[in-house]
């Protein structure tokens, strides 16, 4: 195949760099990879020849400037590696995976880039540099020297041989998670055992049996998390548990899906590797470069909440057993009924039942008059779709996004339903990121995973996902907002226990009134959601969660417990459920009823994404979340002022800023816990 051949290899025709994956076949994607690792290198190598003393211009800026084909060629692939892996991709995924670790590695542990960025690192004070050039002499100092370049051929030979292991692992992971939850995919053969369900969700699960040659009956497909948004439907208890039971079993079945032993030795082998770096462990390792500084700081945040979560879910529960003891045939609460009983008591308390709101929330009007409306009211963007353009999947939707000026931003794709060859959860990612330095505007992708109903059948929503397509969409924000000169600090490349801030943000415009009674209308009658619901929904805010905050900071801290392990104690765990028990029990979060939201062979956050020793960052940028919108509702709310600062001091910088520095140059000063503890129910 020539270069010409190659789409991935050729200027695209389409605007923004969108590729045309019209033309791009599987096949493609190999070929076009080892062209641009063999340029990328041939970049490096161009940088490291160079004779005389390093500048910022003959060191930074031709790294910058280098790996252009790579970043397409990888956005383009992993767009479609995890939205819609085919056998044929997950097989290009594994071969790949080493791949592309020992090419990261022989860049990062280059030892003669490494000498000249340390040497300019070392004369910044001298150099006459922007403040965004300082940055990125800092980062790229500092990223090097954490990835291991200062260690000595040896260790960095057995450093790359752990990276390209880990890589292998984490998309073994992932695959077998995926296998497994198509497997474990519920069959109900008759209507009955689904009462309950909407006749859009009758409708998606019998769509979901016909697909796999079940007609007549119908399939349940499992979310990522250990929960399911239809345990608060189910009238049948049966019902309820098979669902349930079938979520936490995924990839610990001892079938060849089974992850167990995959985790045990990804977590063996990252604290062989923080080791190696010279870190006590891989949470040591981890957040020695993120704002948290040190696991010690996540693990007193955690500690601090844990104990309050845990008692209100405590009172929570024993309201759900007095629900069931006052019925005419009492039994204990499982984790399975938590949800059921808990709109039973919301109902009760509140007068409200969240399971009947489906029909104010047509997916189509959230979009178009939530999301896309909350944005252009605060920010003064708009937003066109372009059946012309292209996306990797037929469900997949383009948008061009332009500012206020009608002058190009970028696009946005929006990829809404769930199928078999699409991971779980719900994420956003770029296919094109935004570059002073290169010329090029952005184009975003969110993901969800929400049941696709029958042709000609509305796709109605949950509150749940209407939170899930807000806080996607503050991603997309910040992967559409960062305007930056160098691709280092494109997007959403921020801190890890950062990059949630924005798009938890942007969650508070679900119930702002000039949004709400703008989306949340009725399918059928075009009226708003009554006032009284609304009063109920935000009288009721603080209702579960104390459920919501304990199987969060289960997770959590299950996460820390694994990545806190030093090399010896990571080679003794031989049961994963045993330590995972454990782990719980100390800190208090072991109640049965209320199951931790991922448990370790389903948690493809830490395991196969970019969260390991991470999953903290949630409750970390919920601080900062939850002290920015007490400023928006102290200064006006829904305004374009208020939508400029915030673009052009936080969301606007991407990572060419240090983010707390952003956060305080935003906010006047560092963000306080308060707002959060009372928000979470913490504060009593």
């Amino acid at each position: 195949m020539t270069r010409e051949q190659n789409p991935l290899l050729t200027p695209t025709r389409l605007p923004y760099g969108l590729p045309d994956y019209r033309e791009i076949r599987p096949e493609h994607y190999l070929p076009a990879f080892r062209q641009a690792f063999a340029e990328h290198a041939d970049e490096i190598a161009r940088i490291t020849r160079v004779r005389s003393m390093p500048t910022f211009e003959n060191t930074l800026l031709a790294l910058e400037s280098a790996g252009e084909l790579l970043g397409h060629v990888a956005r383009a692939f992993y767009t479609v590696s995890s939205a819609d892996a085919t056998p044929e991709i997950q097989e290009i995924d594994e071969e790949l995976a080493p791949l592309m670790s020992a090419h990261q590695d022989a860049i990062q542990l280059d030892g003669q880039l490494y000498w000249r960025i340390k040497t300019l690192y070392e004369q910044r004070s001298e150099l006459d540099l922007t403040d965004e050039e300082h940055y990125l002499l800092e980062r790229h100092y500092r990223e090097m020297t954490h990835a291991g370049a200062a260690l000595d051929d040896e260790q960095k030979a057995r450093l790359t041989a752990l990276n390209q292991r880990l890589s292998i692992l984490s998309t073994t992971f992932e695959k077998n998670l995926l296998a497994d939850s198509n497997d474990l995919a519920v069959v109900f053969d008759s209507e009955e055992e689904l009462a309950g369900l909407t006749a859009g969700e009758l409708s998606a699960a019998a769509q979901n049996a016909a697909d796999r040659g079940l007609p007549g009956r119908f399939v349940v497909t499992l979310t990522l998390f250990t929960g399911h948004p239809y345990l608060s439907s189910l009238t049948q208890r049966d019902s309820r548990r098979r669902l349930l039971e079938a979520s936490r079993a995924r990839a610990s079945r001892g079938n060849e899906n089974d992850n167990s032993e995959v985790l045990r030795e990804i977590v063996a082998l990252r604290a062989e590797r923080a080791a190696l770096l010279g870190h006590a462990s891989h949470a040591a390792y981890i957040t020695s470069d993120e704002t948290a500084g040190s696991p010690e700081a996540v693990h007193d945040l955690l500690r601090r909440l844990a104990a309050p979560a845990a008692a209100n879910a405590r009172r929570e529960q024993a309201a759900l057993q007095a629900i069931v003891d006052a019925g005419p045939s009492p039994f204990p609460v499982a984790a399975h009924d938590w949800a059921f009983y808990t709109e039973r008591v919301r109902q009760a308390e509140y007068d409200l039942d969240r399971t009947a709101l489906r029909p104010w929330f047509e997916a189509e009007r959230v979009l178009v008059d939530g999301v896309f409306r909350a944005a252009t009211l605060l920010y003064g963007i708009t937003f066109t779709e372009r059946a012309d353009l292209p996306a990797y999947h037929p469900d997949a939707r383009v948008f061009e996004v332009r500012n206020e000026d009608g002058s190009e931003l970028g696009l946005f794709v929006l990829d809404l339903y769930t199928r078999d060859t699409k991971r779980g959860g719900a994420w956003m990612n770029s296919i094109v990121s935004q570059s002073r330095l290169r010329g090029t505007q952005p184009v975003v992708v969110n993901n969800l995973n929400v049941p696709k109903p029958a042709p000609g059948q509305p796709t109605l929503l949950t509150l749940d996902e209407v939170t899930t397509l807000f806080h996607e969409f503050g991603h997309a924000l910040h992967g559409l907002f960062a305007t930056v000169t160098y691709p280092h600090f494109a997007g959403t490349n921020v801190h890890r226990d950062f990059v949630e801030f924005p798009s938890q943000v942007n969650e508070m415009w679900i119930y702002w009134p000039e949004i709400l009674t703008s989306y949340a209308r009725h399918i059928d009658t075009d009226e708003p959601l009554p006032a009284d619901v609304v009063e109920k929904l935000l009288a009721s805010e603080t209702f579960n969660q104390g459920f919501s905050t304990s199987e969060y900071l289960a997770a959590a801290w299950i996460d820390q417990a694994w990545h806190s392990l030093s090399v010896e104690d990571a080679a003794s765990i031989e049961d994963v459920a045993d330590f995972e028990a454990r782990a719980l029990a100390e800190i208090g979060l072991d109640n049965p009823v209320v199951p931790t939201r991922y448990s370790s062979t389903y948690f493809a956050h830490v395991f196969s994404g970019g969260y390991s020793a991470g999953y903290y960052s949630y409750i970390w940028s919920e601080v900062l979340d939850a002290d920015t919108v007490e400023w928006f509702r102290e200064n006006g709310g829904l305004t374009r002022e208020n939508g400029d600062r915030f673009r052009e001091r936080l969301l606007g910088v991407g990572g060419s800023k240090d983010p707390l520095e952003a956060y305080r140059d935003f906010r006047g000063r560092d963000a306080a816990i308060e707002p959060l503890l009372k928000r979470r129910g913490l504060d009593g």
